[in-house]
């Protein structure tokens, strides 16, 4: 006869994050200066990313001036959203003026770190959408400007710094919820939109590459997420397997990296989004420590809720699930602007968002052909 073994409790089960002691911190208080206290321009509006870039700051407070684009098109597009920036007639006009204290761009890839440069000489801080390099040499080249001027050169990681549940993760692992943080898993999918992409988005030697693009995301994600501050590359691939039309595009990109202190690191992204899901991807993190795990739902939770920002959280009080759109806010935004203002760095650090950039890089380079 078997001896009787108890049953193991269950643990409660916590929906929503009223019901667990795990509270998102205060919004920020927006704006964080007053009208004409921080000046910026946009200029070369190549990727649609300079609205939620330029949005953003606004709400946190930021002056838009000016607005330099030599596509008649694209520009007056962006006036019917902020007419309130005049038009330069060349990028000298904004940089002439001392009242910008930034440039915000997102500019054809190839030509977003030689921008910054340029930016940077001229005495502005410099902010650009990811990825913000093609190549190692250009971000050499950034890293000695930076060093010459004094100026900064932001980079708009905006899977993790525009997501209230990737901000709200940030938090928990700083906090100590699930210990250790001992690996994470990037899954970036993206809706490729073939007829709406401009044709440098199809050319290699421009946009740099699946992993230089959308790994950017990850990268910067995985040194935060692991409280690293570099990590190696273990293996990198990339292939094309459903745009033969479009040799030089990666549709896939595969990626392991290890830590400086141990954690580990795989990415999967890819241009498959299927017509079907109501969002442009279904991206995804999972975060395993030693004392528990997160998975992070950030844009949608499929055939479930198609509201954004998911969390679940398992640690040992329980199973977790937050609903954080609308909760957390996004404070790298306003954090920036008093950086820039205060030359201090409580956004993110420089050494950070180039050393994300660099492990882009770095993969990119040695990726392998898979198709």
């Amino acid at each position: 006869m078997l001896p009787h073994i108890a049953a193991a409790a269950t643990p409660p089960v916590a929906t929503g994050p009223t019901s667990t002691k795990y509270v998102p911190r205060p919004k920020p208080v927006l704006p964080v200066v007053k009208p004409g206290e921080f000046t910026i321009a946009a200029a070369h509006l190549d990727h649609n990313h300079i609205y939620e870039m330029c949005g953003a700051l606004i709400d946190a407070g930021a002056t838009l001036k000016w607005v330099y684009e030599p596509e008649a098109k694209a520009r007056e597009a962006f006036r019917a959203k902020y007419p309130q920036a005049k038009v330069a007639r060349s990028l000298d006009e904004i940089l002439a003026d001392p009242e910008v204290k930034l440039v915000a761009a997102a500019a054809v890839t190839s030509e977003r770190g030689p921008l910054g440069c340029r930016v940077m000489e001229a005495g502005k801080d410099y902010f650009t959408d990811k990825a913000p390099f093609t190549t190692l040499a250009q971000l050499e080249q950034a890293r000695a400007v930076v060093a010459r001027t004094g100026r900064k050169y932001l980079v708009n990681y905006s899977e993790r710094l525009h997501c209230e549940a990737a901000l709200f993760a940030t938090d928990l692992l700083r906090d100590g919820v699930i210990g250790r943080v001992v690996s994470v898993t990037g899954l970036g999918p993206h809706r490729l939109g073939l007829h709406s992409r401009p044709k440098w988005f199809f050319e290699r030697a421009k946009y740099g590459g699946i992993l230089c693009d959308i790994g950017s995301h990850q990268c910067e994600a995985f040194l935060t997420y692991a409280n690293a501050t570099d990590a190696t590359v273990v293996h990198a691939a990339v292939g094309n397997y459903g745009n033969p039309a479009n040799k030089e595009l990666e549709d896939v990109g595969l990626a392991t990296f290890v830590a400086n202190n141990g954690a580990t690191n795989q990415i999967r992204i890819d241009w498959f989004t299927p017509d079907g899901l109501s969002t442009w991807g279904d991206g995804r993190t999972f975060i395993v420590g030693t004392k528990g795990y997160i998975e992070l739902r950030k844009y949608v939770d499929v055939a479930r809720e198609k509201t954004t920002n998911h969390l679940y959280l398992v640690d040992g009080t329980g199973e977790h699930h937050f609903a954080l759109e609308g909760k957390v806010g996004f404070r790298f935004f306003s954090d920036l602007i008093l950086d820039c203002l205060n030359r201090t760095e409580k956004a993110m650090t420089q050494v950070h968002a180039l050393k994300a950039a660099e492990l882009s890089l770095k993969a990119q380079a040695a990726a392998t052909w898979l198709t």
